[in-house]
């Protein structure tokens, strides 16, 4: 247990691997080049408003969650979302239709065609692929279900998770779990009806099911709270310029406070995005740069509006909408924030995040954001019915905001495992390996630990 460890990146990811480290009794050190924590995590309260700028909430589909809120004494401020919230609308006609949760639901929706439907019943006489990790999810949803499924329930789906295109994504890489219904049971519907049991026995929620939380003062208070029950093993303003071999441990050179600094440790954790985490570590292996500078981040910006509600011409009883492709509006979807979760906006007023841009519209990255702003903000008055302009606007633009687990993505991923046995004591992390959602992260956080934690040992 004398072996020290330093994580590269405080973002949720780096956070939960450096408790689950320290909490097993190891030396661990925690860089971050920004001066607050939380990596794609923020979380900004300005007159009245509480806007979540990254991920506006989790879904506690494992019980890491939980046991890392309750570590580091957050679960006073935990909060679920309100079972108002429950229900999913998509646009199709420039109209909003509740997205069918039930058998009876599917019936009379008025979202699919009759036609439609009578495919999605026909799904359970549909055989395997052959194509294995080289299939689109579109592919494998076009297969299944039918062209219309497609285009109004899974681009939407896709465009609301990855910001990404089913045309583009593998479905083996980025809905692992949803390929495996199909590979171990022959169907979608059959495989959903029968993985109940396995997922009972691996204590996993799945994801349609498990609870939405957030906190009291947005989501970054949860890599706030770790931070601080880490304590001086986070260092922030601390930007890694190398890491390179010094006999048999490693060498981790960062500038802090106009001074250079280094760490001499035996494990270094990258929980970095996939293109920084490329040119720190391309003089160990040269062939490791076209991998992981092949992940596509697409651009995201993320809106957040406040209306006055009596401004408002339709009910404010869901999560919000997701937009197809096919719809051609400027942007992806919007959530009721303040439907979903407490103080997110005054009383008297509805707080509203839209998502604008991802691999479907990459050319907001050229655009004037001001205008692409004001365009979305309209169309979603029309949809939403409000007749006055909004009390509150607040933007943030990510240039390169989730990465694309893409039809290739097994490349990259075999290429990384074979590049850590190669140099052993570097792990790379992060949400481009293991999963995109607040979920994944905090459950690939155990595993890295683990991983961490029996070098140490070694």
């Amino acid at each position: 247990m004398n072996k020290k460890t330093v994580i590269l990146g405080a973002g949720v990811s780096g956070l939960a691997t450096a408790y689950w480290l320290k909490k097993s009794g190891a030396d661990v050190t925690v860089l971050e080049k920004s001066s607050q924590v939380g990596g794609s995590m923020e979380s900004i309260s300005e007159n009245g408003y509480l806007f979540d700028r990254g991920p506006n909430s989790g879904l506690e589909t494992t019980e890491f969650v939980k046991e890392l809120v309750d570590g580091v004494g957050l679960s006073d401020q935990m909060i679920y979302a309100s079972p108002s919230g429950n229900k999913r609308y998509i646009l199709r006609n420039n109209e909003l239709h509740a997205l069918p949760m039930s058998p009876p639901g599917l019936i009379k929706t008025k979202l699919f065609s009759t036609s439609a439907k009578f495919r999605l019943i026909g799904e359970m006489f549909v055989g395997r692929s052959k194509e294995g990790y080289y299939q689109s999810v579109a592919q494998f949803v076009k297969r299944r279900l039918g062209e219309e499924f497609l285009d109004y329930a899974i681009n939407p789906f896709v465009s609301g998770v990855y910001a990404g295109r089913p045309e583009d994504l593998s479905v083996k890489s980025a809905f692992p779990k949803l390929y495996a219904l199909e590979e171990n049971y022959g169907g979608l519907i059959i495989g959903t009806i029968r993985s109940i049991r396995a997922r009972k026995k691996r204590k996993e929620i799945a994801k349609q099911s498990a609870k939405m939380f957030s906190f009291k003062k947005g989501m970054q208070a949860l890599p706030k709270a770790v931070a601080s029950w880490l304590g001086d093993s986070v260092i922030t303003l601390a930007d890694v310029t190398s890491v390179s071999k010094d006999g048999e441990r490693y060498k981790v050179v960062y500038n802090n406070a106009g001074s250079e600094k280094s760490i001499l440790c035996d494990i270094v954790i990258s929980t970095l995005p996939s293109f920084v985490a490329s040119k720190l570590f391309a003089h160990m292996d040269d062939g490791l740069p076209a991998h992981l500078d092949s992940i596509y981040y697409p651009p995201v910006m993320v809106l957040y509006v406040g209306f006055k509600k009596e401004h408002i011409g339709r009910p404010l009883d869901g999560f919000g909408f997701l937009i197809p492709e096919k719809e051609e509006k400027s942007f992806l979807g919007a959530i009721w924030s303040s439907v979903l979760f407490p103080d997110r906006g005054p009383e008297d007023t509805a707080a509203f995040t839209l998502f604008i841009g991802g691999a479907r519209n990459a050319s907001i990255m050229n655009e004037d954001k001001d205008l692409v702003a004001e365009r979305s903000i309209n169309e979603f008055m029309e949809i939403m019915k409000i007749n006055e302009e909004p009390l509150y606007k607040a933007m943030r633009f990510w240039g390169k905001a989730i990465p694309q687990y893409n039809i290739g993505y097994i490349e990259h991923e075999r290429y990384a495992d074979e590049f850590e046995k190669k140099n052993k004591g570097i792990i790379l992390s992060g949400n481009f390996r293991g999963g995109i959602s607040v979920g994944d992260c905090i459950k690939n956080s155990d595993l890295v630990a683990k991983k961490a934690m029996s070098l140490i040992k070694s």
